[in-house]
């Protein structure tokens, strides 16, 4: 019987070799006090692991249904990126309208249509990240940057076409580049 003085933790029990049960392998090294056994288990596994069913497809429990809450916060992270290229696009169509000395209706409908255009994009880019950063590399994505991040640039590269139609902008940047 095990000693009485140490703390149950503490205390081995030795088992005398059963017969008919497999050899024990050597150990590396006796039992230390404040040293754990790595790679070695205290005891065997009995838990039964779950197994994926090939069939559930992507619509299976496999994954928790999330609150939409948490979809937006998701959308949200990045946004900063899709603000900047929208405000530098609205500041390039207001040079670009005001300096048509016209109506603004035609110009608004044009600055509209390319937000809508950004929105488009900003989905397709979700769309292609879902379907190559999850499915076929399955990584789990926790913001929107990369979509945001293309937005902005696509909405950049709409302000730098209105200030391309502007003729004293035109005018300006050839005076200081030179040409």
């Amino acid at each position: 019987m095990a000693d009485q003085t140490q703390p149950w933790a503490e205390r081995t029990v030795e088992v005398p070799p059963q017969p008919g049960v497999g050899v024990v392998p050597p150990q590396r090294d006796a039992f230390r006090r404040g040293v754990a056994a790595v790679g070695q288990p205290s005891k065997p596994r009995t838990e039964q692991f779950s197994t994926v069913d090939p069939t559930a497809g992507w619509s299976g429990d496999s994954a928790p249904r999330r609150p939409l809450s948490w979809h937006l916060a998701q959308l949200r992270r990045g946004g900063e990126w899709s603000a900047a290229g929208a405000l530098f696009a609205f500041v390039c169509w207001g040079i670009w309208a005001i300096s048509g000395r016209g109506d603004l209706g035609a110009p608004l409908l044009t600055f509209v249509l390319s937000l809508l255009t950004a929105v488009g994009l900003f989905a397709l880019a979700r769309l292609l990240g879902r379907v190559a950063w999850e499915r076929q590399l399955g990584r789990v994505r926790r913001s929107a940057r990369g979509a945001h991040l293309v937005t902005a640039i696509f909405l950049a590269g709409v302000g730098v076409a209105y200030l391309q139609q502007t003729e004293w902008v035109v005018a300006a940047w050839n005076w200081v580049s030179g040409n």
